[in-house]
């Protein structure tokens, strides 16, 4: 039978750690927590909750802290969490791993919480066979030595409220720019940075970021539809609507099937509108058939980025509100 390590990095993580280990802890044959530099209670909730905990000085290196957490780790396969997730579900899938060779790379579903109230949906790979390392200073990636499969595994996560986002920021953004200064041609990392920008808002930064990661991201990466429609929300937000409806035009036949890309298009187009009150007449019925065909869809939350709703219940306020009847 294989055995089984949850493996989480920590630091000053008091508020959700327990959280993260209770979830974890029935389920494998250990949790492993790496703590990289606590000043609060962390160290001490993470072993009263079960965990096993050891230390890692912090290089600002994430791979670095990430390959030390599975060197430690015990188990033949390696369930990679953060502090701010917790199991929600797939225990099954998990107890499953006990009878399967550790010869895949295993995708879990990360469900983000966000302070609007909306919920995305982000594919990742975190069930990782012994022999996978990380490579990348930030935002980290296994190296994909084995053949990739989506499992049933979802992590809640509430990194992305406002508070945890304010919490962090800057943080992660250093290290990007590092980052890129030893390799400014990295579009992965382009993306990522134009998502820091994005979430806090700071739409004229990420729009070039995005720029940058778009012209240079192949078509079959694994988070080219997040790219593309944050891109076209970004360059909206950023007063660049025509730019974004020229991409709109050259990606639409790619994402027919993605409730995501009707949802943006139809704010986009919607901004437009507002910029170029005399392109009104013409643009409106375009809208409506862009969020009515989200409605045709539903959501699409297969698709890396996927939000909750675009596919149903936002996409048909919107249609509501542009037709008069809210």
């Amino acid at each position: 039978m294989a055995t089984i390590s949850a493996v989480v990095l920590a630091r000053d993580e008091a508020r959700s750690i327990a959280r993260c280990v209770a979830s974890l802890i029935a389920h494998v044959d250990e949790v492993l927590v790496l703590d990289t530099g606590s000043v609060d209670d962390t160290v001490a909730r993470a072993v009263a909750a079960g965990a096993r905990v050891e230390h890692f000085a912090w290089i600002d290196d994430f791979s670095a802290a990430r390959n030390r957490a599975l060197e430690l780790a015990t188990g033949d396969w390696r369930l990679v969490v953060d502090a701010d997730e917790w199991l929600a579900a797939g225990a099954e899938e998990i107890a499953a791993l006990r009878a399967r060779t550790p010869d895949f790379i295993g995708v879990v579903a990360q469900d983000n919480a966000q302070s609007s109230g909306q919920r995305s949906i982000t594919w990742l790979p975190r069930v990782l066979p012994r022999d996978v390392t990380y490579t990348g200073r930030i935002h980290e990636q296994p190296t994909m030595t084995h053949p990739a499969r989506r499992t049933a595994i979802s992590l809640d996560h509430d990194g992305y409220l406002r508070e945890q986002l304010e919490r962090k920021d800057g943080r992660n953004r250093a290290l990007l720019e590092a980052a890129l200064e030893a390799d400014p041609a990295d579009p992965y990392l382009r993306y990522q940075l134009g998502k820091d920008h994005e979430v806090s808002h700071r739409y004229e930064a990420a729009a070039p970021q995005y720029d940058a990661a778009y012209a240079a991201t192949a078509l079959d990466a694994a988070w080219r539809h997040d790219l593309v429609v944050r891109y076209l929300f970004t360059l909206a937000k950023a007063g660049r609507t025509g730019d974004a409806l020229e991409v709109a035009e050259v990606e639409l036949s790619r994402w027919q099937h993605s409730a995501d890309f009707f949802f943006v298009l139809g704010d986009v187009l919607l901004e437009h509108a507002m910029a170029h009150p005399e392109q009104g007449a013409q643009l409106l019925p375009l809208i409506d058939d862009a969020w009515s065909r989200c409605l045709e869809l539903g959501d699409t939350l297969e698709l890396s980025g996927g939000v909750v709703g675009r596919g149903s219940h936002l996409a048909e306020h919107n249609l509501k509100v542009l037709r008069g009847e809210l």
